[in-house]
């Protein structure tokens, strides 16, 4: 599939036709048209799998080689993509970074400066107006005040330039990616998940940055609060038979808390037309095998009434014929024209935990060295505890020492849980060709009573055979948490568990955290979540 670069002086809109993306196993995308215009700001919803990050990847030409395309994408040639990792080399340092982020910029205004001596020569003036251009659209003469402004307002400046990107945490990390963007300004930004790892501070940052962007901006994001803040549109690729819309459209002008209720909405009509359809189509098949005694006269013939009374018949029988005909016509048009049936809405149907009893968490005096420091500690059975703060203040660290899979280098720790599972940020992949449906089955094999995968209601039964390895990152937080519930644990700790996943299970945790008996440690940065959030909350100062 070409992507066709437009003129990198002028801003312009990204238009995708048609888009459809296969891989050899299934197809991911099919038929999405795109259109987003500068000073447009699209963000992209959907359950996992839907295809949000293939979309962005594609528009960017950042597909694997496997994959098929068809259709085809428009797009500014300044474009940029920040995926969920950002593209830094794990052995550059911080300073080479920003450097080559300003290198062009630099060479631009060097540029400018070097052929304004040729103004007024042959091909002089047309060299000279390129350069300009180029310069001007990414406002190069402010380019290193841009990356410093970048760089204080992220936190980046306390970083040692020396430090090498492999080093970081992923909050820097993404950070970092972030300030490489605010300084160049692209034409066409594109994000997947650009708040992942960001505390409050960074995400301030971004979303006021993404609001005076006067390009194209699309993203994919489990952020609500971002959806509202940023978002001047959504484009749900998950809308269903009748779209946002009622004729099958996927877009919505708005945010997240709006479309809430017009998804709900565009959901029940669906429901209803298809009801009506089915009840429709139902009618017309019976209309089909009607007999002649629902048009024919009850009367039998008299002797002298017999040639009169077959000539009714035949009457009769050409009427039955005529009302068949017209009836199986309808009938091939209302099922040609009928919706799909709406599958059944995958919804999460697990206990996160069972009743533990006593104290399950005592701390005192930790310390992870370089990372991490807490006095004093305690969970009691049932307690729910949110853990805040800003970026690189530990918290994934101590749910690691909760869990036993981080050792501490300093104090005291007893856990009194039976049962301790963790979910962490990034879910290993220890064997990526095994199913999904196989690695549940082997994590919680030997557990007495555990779930089936297809009763938790976290990933969809058509992906349970789907190697995990190609499953979404979404979808491969679905299967951990999944294996992380199975096990009925009277402690659960939650490292961002809205990280990822679509926006309809992010709420449905919510609820079933508001109703879990047992002990919870949640780690999150979701502004959603923490704003509806009543339990205990212990905030993390940055080490």
């Amino acid at each position: 599939m070409p992507v066709s670069p437009t003129s990198p002086s002028v801003l312009a809109p990204l238009v995708v036709t048609g888009l459809s993306v296969t891989y050899p196993d299934r197809t991911v995308l099919g038929g999405v048209d795109l259109l987003a215009q500068p000073g447009r700001r699209i963000g992209l919803v959907g359950e996992n799998g839907a295809g949000k990050s293939t979309l962005l990847r594609a528009v960017a030409g950042r597909l694997p080689a496997h994959a098929h395309t068809s259709g085809s994408v428009t797009a500014p040639d300044d474009l940029v993509l920040l995926g969920q990792e950002p593209p830094f080399r794990d052995s550059a340092t911080v300073a080479e970074v920003l450097a080559m982020t300003l290198a062009p910029l630099r060479t631009a205004v060097a540029d400018v400066e070097r052929l304004a001596g040729g103004v007024g020569t042959a091909g002089g003036d047309a060299a000279y107006e390129r350069a300009l251009e180029l310069a001007v659209d990414h406002d190069a003469w402010d380019a290193d005040r841009r990356a410093a402004l970048a760089a204080e307002r992220l936190g980046l400046s306390r970083l040692d330039p020396a430090r090498v990107v492999g080093t970081l945490s992923g909050g820097q990390r993404t950070r970092l990616a972030l300030a490489t963007t605010m300084t160049t300004r692209p034409a066409c930004l594109l994000l997947d998940e650009p708040t992942n790892h960001l505390d409050d501070d960074a995400i301030d940052v971004l979303t006021a940055f993404l609001r005076e962007l006067p390009g194209v901006v699309v993203l994919a994001s489990h952020d609500r609060v971002l959806l509202d803040d940023v978002c001047t549109d959504l484009v749900d690729l998950d809308a269903g038979a009748l779209g946002t819309d009622g004729g099958g459209g996927r877009r919505f002008g708005g945010g997240w808390s709006a479309y809430e209720a017009a998804r709900a909405d565009a959901r029940r009509r669906w429901e209803e037309t298809y009801a009506a359809q089915q009840e429709e189509i139902a009618r017309l098949r019976s209309a089909t095998r009607i007999g002649t005694e629902a048009i024919a006269h009850d009367r039998p013939p008299t002797d002298n009434d017999k040639f009169i009374y077959f000539g009714k018949g035949q009457k009769v029988a050409r009427a039955l014929a005529r009302r068949k005909a017209d009836a199986r016509r309808r009938l091939e048009a209302a099922e040609r024209e009928q919706v799909r049936k709406p599958p059944a809405p995958m919804t999460f149907r697990g206990d996160l935990t069972r009743v533990g009893t006593g104290r399950l968490v005592q701390v005192r005096d930790v310390e992870v060295e370089g990372r991490m420091r807490l006095d004093r500690l305690d969970v009691a059975a049932g307690e729910h505890l949110l853990l805040t703060g800003p970026n690189g203040s530990g918290k994934s660290t101590l749910l690691g020492v909760l869990s036993s899979r981080l050792a501490p280098t300093a104090g005291t720790v007893v856990v009194a849980a039976r049962t301790v599972r963790e979910l962490t940020q990034d879910p290993d992949v220890t064997h990526p060709s095994r199913s999904a449906l196989a690695t549940y089955d082997r994590a919680v094999a030997g557990l007495r009573d555990a779930p089936r995968l297809r009763d938790l209601g976290l990933l969809h039964p058509r992906d349970h055979r789907t190697p995990v390895g190609a499953l979404s990152v979404g979808q491969r937080r679905r299967l951990g948490l999944a294996v992380a519930i199975a096990a009925a644990p009277d402690l659960l700790l939650l490292d961002e568990p809205t990280n990822h996943v679509s926006l309809a299970l992010a709420g449905e945790l919510e609820e079933a955290l508001g109703t879990a008996p047992g002990g919870v440690v949640l780690a999150s940065h979701d502004r959603w979540l923490r704003r509806r959030w009543s339990g205990r909350e212990l905030t993390l100062s940055a080490w």
